[in-house]
């Protein structure tokens, strides 16, 4: 006999050392993925999308074993999910939990979308001032221009 269980939770196996990235937006998941060049990645990696989340409605989760990202990384998923929340393990225990945050210069990251731009030209650096972190807007700090977030294009 079958015993039927009433929860409606499916629970995912512990990761015993690596990061967890959770409470991305569904649509934003693939995005991180690949932002993080997760696909080249060996390590065990687990992916949940369209999560049932009280705080957004539907949420995603990537689960990465024996990775812990830079803060160049952590940036980058700022930027594309500013409500996920970074959770570190150590030996199954969480050693750091925080949700992410969007600097206030991001640097090195994202390509100026001028093409005239000396840094599209040259072996330059790019170095952007966050003008809007809400609308999140990237001011060039060579050329200029302004930079929105459904362009951004990653280095």
């Amino acid at each position: 006999m079958i015993k039927q269980d009433k929860r409606k939770e499916l629970k995912v196996s512990a990761i015993e050392n690596g990061t967890v990235i959770d409470h991305i937006p569904s649509q934003s998941v693939f995005q991180v993925i690949k932002i993080l060049n997760l696909t080249k990645v060996t390590n065990q990696i687990m992916v949940g999308t369209n999560l049932e989340s009280r705080k957004l409605g539907k949420k995603g989760i990537i689960k990465v074993s024996n990775k812990y990202f830079e803060s160049e990384e952590i940036n980058k998923i700022a930027l594309v999910a500013p409500s996920a929340t970074l959770i570190v393990i150590k030996d199954y225990t969480v050693v750091y939990k925080a949700k992410v945050e969007i600097p206030d210069h991001i640097t090195k990251i994202v390509k100026c979308i001028n093409p005239n731009c000396i840094t599209n030209s040259e072996n330059i650096i790019t170095k952007f001032t966050v003008m809007d972190k809400e609308d999140l807007r990237l001011h060039c700090h060579y050329c200029e221009k302004v930079t929105k977030k459904d362009v951004i294009k990653f280095i």
